[in-house]
């Protein structure tokens, strides 16, 4: 890969990222701002605003108006999307690897000795929108144009998208996970990113913030329930993709990513063990290993705090009972409820994670 490509990739993640946590906001926003419901937030001490029905850190919500402003979609633009901590990091890897394996090939030892996944963290290879607009109002985003399609990500709830990605051909591919194990990991993470002068918020109140939606680009339901309707509408154009299944059977979700991003593998490919080896390259224990990842950071913040266990299931090892419960009943709720049976496969996010579960 072009250095000069990865050195403006991080340029604009490093310019954004300095942002969080700061009020450096248009009066336009602070405006704005004053007229919204708010809750305090649990990553940081900073609020959280309601807008269009899901909740953003301020500077979050500058970006998201940004976008919705000055973004223009291409056609051949594939989107990662995620609610936070929904296997974001693995998604990014493996729609990488699998987008740009014809300019890396595997075949080729000396080439994958330096697939840009060996030294760069997938977030910096697939970039968040919203860390380019946080602080301008239209950046360049040539940068990205390095293969025949530009590879991006947001935690965006569809509601929210902005009309050029809703009125153009991309391509969507969202993941979406057990919304317990979501919390687990994003509480964690959260406590990892919390200033050191910052009051912790306790496991309690997060977890009751949660439930209510009360949470960065949540409620979490909404969110999911947003593509998994867009991806029944338009399947040409959303790839709705379960953690659970993935990690059941990643061979086959591998090989169905990769017909949807209009790369499918040749037979050829097939036999030579293509597959097989991109999943072996972004896999968890390979990523979180590598030196850049157990190392690097941007602006302060490590790559490693993106590599926590990446299993199904470990919720059981920190909420009750009581909990576990509280967490089922809302997704019947939204899940059910919201759609009836159209929806009623969503329950299979929770009962999936179950199975799973009982099987360790």
């Amino acid at each position: 890969m072009d250095p000069t490509h990865l050195q403006t990739l991080y340029a604009l993640s490093r310019k954004g990222l300095k942002q969080l946590g700061q009020s450096d906001l248009t009066e336009e926003v602070k405006n704005l701002l004053s007229s919204l419901p708010k809750k305090n937030g649990w990553l940081t001490s900073a609020p959280l605003y309601q807008y269009q029905n899901f909740w953003y850190p301020a500077v979050q919500l500058q970006a998201l108006l940004n976008i919705q402003r000055n973004f223009q979609a291409l056609d051949t633009d594939l989107v990662v999307v995620t609610n936070p901590k929904c296997g974001t990091t693995w998604l990014k890897a493996l729609s990488f690897a699998i987008v740009n394996r014809f300019q890396f090939h595997f075949d080729n030892p000396t080439s994958k000795q330096y697939h840009p996944l060996l030294t760069n963290n997938p977030h910096i290879l697939v970039p968040y929108l919203e860390y380019f607009y946080m602080i301008d109002q239209n950046p360049d985003l040539t940068c990205l144009s390095f293969g025949t399609a530009r590879l991006l990500s947001t935690h965006i709830p569809h509601a929210s998208l902005p009309d050029s990605i809703k009125d153009s051909k991309c391509k969507l591919v969202y993941l979406c996970r057990d919304p317990k194990d979501t919390f687990i990991s994003f509480w964690h993470f959260s406590n990892k990113l919390r200033p050191k002068n910052t009051e912790d918020t306790s496991f309690e109140e997060a977890f009751e913030k949660f439930c209510e939606g009360v949470v960065d680009f949540g409620p979490f339901w909404d969110n999911v329930l947003g593509y998994w309707k867009m991806s029944l509408e338009s399947p040409e154009r959303v790839c709705f993709l379960k953690y659970e299944e993935m990690k059941k059977e990643p061979k086959i979700h591998l090989l169905k990513l990769a017909e949807f991003l209009g790369v499918p593998f040749s037979v050829e490919e097939e036999n030579d063990g293509v597959p097989e080896q991109i999943l072996k390259l972004c896999s968890f224990d390979n990523l979180s290993n590598l030196e850049v990842n157990k190392t690097g950071k941007i602006a302060g913040i490590g790559f490693s705090v993106y590599f926590r266990r990446g299993e199904v299931g470990d919720h059981v090892n920190h909420l009750t009972l009581e909990m576990i419960e509280r967490f089922d009943k809302i997704n019947e709720q939204k899940f059910l409820d919201s759609g009836g049976k159209e929806n009623e496969e969503m329950l299979d996010l929770n009962r999936t994670a179950k199975r799973r579960v009982g099987k360790t």
